[in-house]
């Protein structure tokens, strides 16, 4: 599933080049009130470890303090909504996922619009999702997985954070690229689903490079492959779904910055500076590097263009792998 990046790099070069040499703060007033990043996703997950990440240099190039809230349920949704309901003073932000452009397909009601109540400020990058298994289950790659699925439809179950949620649909995606089957048990935000196949209780899953490397690392995970056309250096081990006899397996994660509804153009370009300034520091480029990150961030009206194509794409996901609507 490819991401942004081509497009990205052509649009966003001399946008990106500008607004790093600038100094993050001229031309506003500093403030004293703390800027909230509200993550619609448990603590664990991907983007929770990337905004921690990249927080403290965020605040620096702001001039002010930056505190991360962690708001799961509903694969995102109520974390979401209620960033879209604070003032758009550029005080109350949030850090998103492709979860962001799910929800339309995979909820009969939604409670905002993903794009027109929103205003974007930067899809900021992207990262490799990775297949992996309990570490006691009885395969050392993902064709004697997809070997132990077929030769058992249903008795082995996965899990994802949340209904319709992208590491639900990565894992749909894995199973119809395999025409495999296996039972979907969705919890309430990623920690304690990754908890539950380190434990025994859950088969397997898809999840962020970044939110599972450590456990992979340690032994308690087992990774089989990488759904992305080229191996992370972050994890070089670990073979590409092509690498390991399913080239078709390519699903990608990204995570963007977004505000409420209504926010000032001045603001925008304030906020869109300091990620910008943010993430080409040297602590946050190793830690993204160490996490499997790839940062290209984009303008804000790329975003919103992103946002729109996006919404289309998964709308067919969700469609073909015959995720309902709830």
């Amino acid at each position: 599933m490819s991401v942004f990046k081509s497009s990205l790099n052509r649009r966003t070069t001399v946008a990106t080049l500008l607004s790093s040499l600038l100094s993050p703060v001229i031309g506003w007033a500093q403030s004293d009130k703390p800027v909230k990043f509200i993550l619609p996703l448990s603590a664990g997950s991907g983007v929770d470890g990337i905004a921690r990440a990249a927080s403290n240099a965020i605040g620096k190039a702001l001039g002010q303090t930056v505190v991360i809230e962690n708001q799961p349920g509903a694969g995102g949704v109520v974390g979401t909504a209620a960033m879209i309901k604070s003032a758009p003073d550029g005080l109350t932000l949030s850090m998103v996922s492709n979860n962001h452009v799910i929800y339309p397909a995979v909820l009969k009601s939604l409670p905002f619009d993903p794009v027109a109540d929103i205003t974007p400020i930067a899809v900021i990058g992207a990262t490799p999702m990775v297949l992996v298994v309990n570490a006691k289950l009885p395969v050392k790659n993902l064709a004697e997985f997809t070997a132990l699925l077929k030769a058992h439809p249903g008795k082995y179950n996965f899990a994802s954070s949340g209904n319709g949620t992208i590491l639900h649909l990565a894992a749909e995606i894995y199973k119809e690229k395999s025409q495999t089957f296996s039972t979907h048990i969705p919890y309430r935000g990623f920690g304690p689903m990754v908890q539950d196949i380190i434990g025994g209780q859950i088969d397997w899953g898809v999840g962020a490079l970044p939110a599972v490397i450590g456990q992979i690392k340690s032994g308690n995970l087992k990774a089989l492959c990488i759904a992305s056309p080229a191996r992370s250096a972050a994890a070089p081990e670990i073979p590409t779904s092509a690498e390991a006899g399913l080239p078709s397996f390519l699903v990608e994660g990204w995570f963007a910055a977004i505000g409420p509804k209504g926010m000032a153009t001045d603001q925008v370009k304030r906020l869109h500076t300091a990620l910008t300034s943010a993430f080409a520091t040297a602590e946050v480029k190793e830690a993204m590097a160490k996490q499997g990150n790839n940062i290209n961030i984009s303008t804000p009206e790329f975003a919103k263009d992103f946002f729109n194509k996006e919404l289309k794409l998964y709308a067919e996901t969700v469609k073909r792998a015959g995720v309902f609507a709830q």
